[in-house]
């Protein structure tokens, strides 16, 4: 029984001996996470919620007042340029054009009338000419009996006669061809009248059938069949068909923060997500940057408030879609990752690694965290770097604050431009470690992450 004390005494001993062995030698250090500086690809994202737009909405209109008889088609179908989509009433118009049709009939049956009485006319000329010709023959020969003294006066008088009536006879025939080509030429005149008015009449009957002005489809049908439309302005209840979406060109259309905004330009290339359609990237570009703030409550720009309130605020912005798709429809809800910046090949550490640091010249010349500001400091600026591991002379693991410039932010890591080389090693964590580390602080590096359990013994 002895024994087995005295044994158990002596192993309590070892212990207490080991535990003092083991505390005293990490005593002093602090445990850290640690990383190496490594080239990487970095790139800048800049997200934005909206919805999807065609580039081109348009309202098929109501261009004549009457019911509307037949729909061809429905909401959310696809339709083709100058597909018919629904008709109106037109018997009033059917019958207008029916009637100037008949009207243009008859009056090219007057025309051809007409172009028969010019041409008897023009025969009567011809006639009175050949009549003249004949006369004029005789009238030159009685001159000659006359003045040879063979002709009676009597018999030169009657031929004088008959050569006066012949050429008045002419001149009334000419009068005549000349007045029955004016009521050709009047008559030629009313027909494009007629011409005229049934194109108006046939045009407000084509105006009773409604047609698709592009490929696109259906998004909106505010009226039924047999409801009664009406000619009105844009947006009138009423007037309104339906709503034509042009799906050539897609866009996405987002919200971006204010904080964001500065960084978006026309051109940088986007990946477009549609909740609709997971699992599946859009590429396109922006092409749109919107110049007024939106107050995210409202939506409204904030040039139309009067009262200065202090709210979030959002900037519109349109990414184009490079190709389109049959299963993006209007108003699907969207978000779009712009890149702002994007570089390869660069130095690059974790965020969280950075911390601000105020410098202090002690006695001793090294740089330390300072705790309260001394005359010598009153204008020192914080700097922004991170912990650096290097080993002492004796082979312990110290830190040494670095300044480090920084440059583009990507998802979890961040450009170096100065301060650190390939390879190097510094602090990353954790949070509260790394913000209470001092200058020259020994250090050990902490194996297990975060939220892992330590290994069995």
């Amino acid at each position: 029984m002895k024994k087995i004390l005295l044994i158990i005494a002596v192993l309590v001993v070892v212990a207490g001996l080991v535990t003092f062995m083991v505390v005293k030698q990490q005593s002093g250090y602090t445990k850290v996470m640690t990383a190496k500086i490594q080239r990487a690809e970095l790139a800048t994202i800049v997200s934005g919620t909206g919805q999807i737009k065609p580039t081109t909405y348009v309202n098929l209109g109501a261009n004549v007042m009457g019911r509307v008889t037949h729909f061809y088609v429905k909401e959310g179908e696809s339709v083709k340029k100058g597909q018919t989509v629904a008709t109106i009433e037109n018997v009033q118009q059917k019958a207008n054009v029916a009637g100037q049709e008949a009207a243009i009939s008859a009056a090219k049956t007057d025309i051809n009338s007409y172009i028969a009485a010019e041409k008897t006319a023009q025969a009567n000329v011809d006639h009175a000419q050949a009549d003249l010709d004949q006369k004029k023959l005789d009238w030159d020969r009685a001159q000659g009996l006359y003045k040879a003294g063979i002709m009676a006066k009597q018999d030169f008088d009657a031929k004088k006669a008959a050569y006066d009536l012949t050429v008045a006879s002419l001149a009334q025939t000419q009068a005549q061809l000349n007045q029955a080509r004016a009521q050709t030429d009047s008559q030629r005149g009313h027909l494009q009248t007629q011409v005229a008015t049934l194109q108006a009449n046939q045009d407000m009957l084509d105006k009773t059938i409604a047609v698709a002005p592009f490929n696109g489809i259906v998004t909106n049908m505010p009226v039924k069949e047999g409801e009664t439309v009406v000619t009105g302005i844009q947006n009138t209840a009423g007037s309104t068909l339906m709503t034509l979406a042009d799906m050539s060109q897609i866009t996405a259309e987002v919200k971006v923060d204010e904080t964001d905004i500065v960084n978006v330009q026309l051109g940088q290339p986007a990946d477009v997500t549609v909740d609709a359609i997971p699992g599946k990237i859009f590429k396109g570009h922006v092409t749109l940057v919107g110049d007024q703030a939106l107050l995210r409550s409202s939506g409204l720009a904030t040039s139309t408030q009067t009262s200065g309130t202090e709210e979030a605020k959002d900037f519109k912005v349109i990414v184009t879609l490079d190709q389109t798709s049959d299963d993006l429809r209007p108003g699907l809800s969207t978000t779009a990752k712009i890149t702002t910046a994007k570089k390869s090949n660069i130095l690059s550490l974790p965020i969280q690694a950075l911390t601000v640091h105020t410098p202090e010249t002690p006695a001793n010349g090294s740089v330390q965290a300072a705790s309260a500001p001394s005359s010598t400091s009153t204008n020192t600026k914080e700097q922004q770097g991170v912990y650096l591991l290097n080993k002492d002379a004796h082979g312990k693991l110290r830190v040494h604050f670095v300044p480090v410039t920084t440059g583009i932010t990507g998802a979890t890591d961040i450009e170096v431009l100065s301060g650190l080389k390939d390879g190097d090693e510094i602090v990353t964590g954790p949070y509260k470690t790394l913000r209470g580390l001092k200058e020259n602080a020994l250090v050990k590096r902490d194996t297990i992450k975060p939220g892992e359990p330590p290994a069995s013994k």
